[in-house]
């Protein structure tokens, strides 16, 4: 390991520094490789915990600047952080009366506008007074859950909600109330009526904020493009502009959608419940409907990449990038590790002990290689490279279910997405060998002595 790490800082760390000290390239440039480079990301381990909240932490965001932090809970208050020096700078009540699923602070508002989302279906708005004290109301109502909430980038006024109920609603602070744009519904071949898709994931597209993304209760990701919707709300078709799902997932019924997340170049990464991690190129889309999909439209289309190794059944998770350039995808498990991929090959090279029992949400820094998580736990944990700690070793049980579980599932994918002949001809071409060496290298870490990967059902 000591001679893999040091060939690793050899070819990585020292041109970069010798460029840096003779002016080669700009302290940015210097900035987005060491942040980007695997040699940090192997090093991150847990720099604290902001412990005050008295129920499950469901939320976490930095501010723009990435010096404030945001978290919401289950005991229905919200509370701001100095992460840095992990103090708490404020906590008031949300008036939720649920647990809070989501809280967002609207940019270029000094910090003083939080808006939040929970499970009684409201979506309200804290704005911070002079003298300190919060005031909240109600700005709009979902008919159950509203899970997400998705602010366009550098907005201060705008941004959207979807929740259980199907509906997407926009929402623009200068008129104080919420526009219903549509309802979704399923697709359907029949005269029979569509199904009502349970939503819990929405995004916004940072590089054309015209478009936002919606995941639910089925197997497709829709995207759809806010000038189609007129202010007066005489447009209300639920019709995308263009799906993404993998192709041995369509028309299937026991999938749906937990988690969403755009890269800063349009690409879409998406979260099923038991099932894996998939990462869409924009001309991967299907188009505005599964139902005029042929048999040669399908075969034409570029599969999607995919990751593999965690464990997402039993809550509502999250997917992230991490990385100046995304070059790295994250997410939490039911085992109550971090698993961290590289976006580029899908080669799993982090897990960490997050949770002692699972990790539903994992926000990276705007701007430095760290990140906070949160879960089942009452705090939130924060993470960051640490020169002065190597990460601790794991059981060499708990590192072969890791590995078993990651071969395990993408065996089960080639399974599904071949047909058995197929997969045979590919097992002679040597694809056996390349799922086998997925987990090679993977740094781990663990933070709770005695834990192990039991949650994860690994058989």
């Amino acid at each position: 390991m000591e001679t893999t790490n040091f060939k690793r800082i050899k070819h990585g760390f020292f041109p970069e520094i010798i460029n840096r000290e003779m002016r080669i390239s700009s302290p940015q440039t210097f900035s987005r490789h060491f942040s980007s480079s695997q040699v940090i990301v192997e090093k991150i381990n847990l720099y604290g915990k902001l412990n005050g909240h008295e129920g499950c932490v469901n939320t976490v965001e930095f501010n723009f600047n990435g010096d404030i932090l945001v978290s919401g809970s289950d005991d229905k208050h919200v509370m701001l952080w100095n992460w840095a020096t992990k103090t708490k700078t404020l906590c008031y009540a949300s008036g939720h009366l649920d647990n809070i699923f989501q809280a967002r602070i609207m940019p270029l508002t000094d910090d003083k506008r939080i808006i939040t989302s929970s499970a009684d279906g409201q979506v309200r708005l804290g704005e911070i007074l002079e003298n300190g004290q919060v005031k909240t109301r109600r700005l709009g109502k979902h008919q159950g859950r509203v899970h997400s909430l998705a602010v366009e980038p550098g907005s201060p006024h705008i941004f959207f909600s979807c929740g259980e109920d199907g509906l997407v609603q926009h929402y623009d602070l200068r008129c104080g109330s919420a526009s219903k744009l549509f309802h979704c519904f399923s697709f359907k071949e029949t005269n029979s009526p569509p199904l009502n898709i349970r939503l819990n994931a929405i995004i916004i597209d940072p590089r054309n904020p015209n478009y936002f993304a919606i995941g639910g209760s089925d197997e497709y990701a829709r995207v759809y493009d806010i000038r189609r919707y007129q202010s007066d709300g005489s447009n209300v078709s639920d019709e995308p502009v263009n799906l993404f799902c993998p192709r041995h997932l369509l028309h299937s019924n026991h999938v749906h959608i937990t988690g969403l997340a755009y890269s800063k170049a349009s690409e879409l990464l998406v979260s099923y419940n038991d099932e894996l991690i998939y990462l869409f190129q924009e001309n991967m889309g299907l188009g505005p409907s599964p139902l005029s999909l042929g048999s040669e439209t399908q075969l034409r289309n570029e599969e999607p990449q995919v990751y593999a190794g965690h464990r997402n059944s039993r809550t509502v998770k999250g997917v992230s990038f991490f990385g100046p350039k995304d070059e790295y995808v994250m997410s939490g498990s039911d085992c109550g590790h971090i698993f961290i991929w590289r976006k580029k090959g899908a080669k799993l090279v982090r897990v960490m002990l997050g949770d002692r029992r699972i990790v539903n949400h994992l926000e990276p820094h705007p701007c430095m290689p760290f990140l906070a998580t949160c879960g089942f736990d009452k705090d939130v944990k924060l993470w960051a490279p640490m020169a002065d700690q190597s990460p601790a070793t794991l059981a060499p049980d708990v590192i072969m279910h890791v590995v078993r579980l990651q071969r395990r599932q993408m065996f089960e994918y080639v399974e599904r997405r071949y047909s058995r002949p197929d997969l045979e001809s590919d097992e002679e071409d040597g694809d056996e060998d390349y799922i086998s060496g997925l987990a090679n290298d993977i740094t781990f870490s663990e933070e709770y002595p005695g834990e192990n990967f039991g949650d994860c059902k690994i058989s």
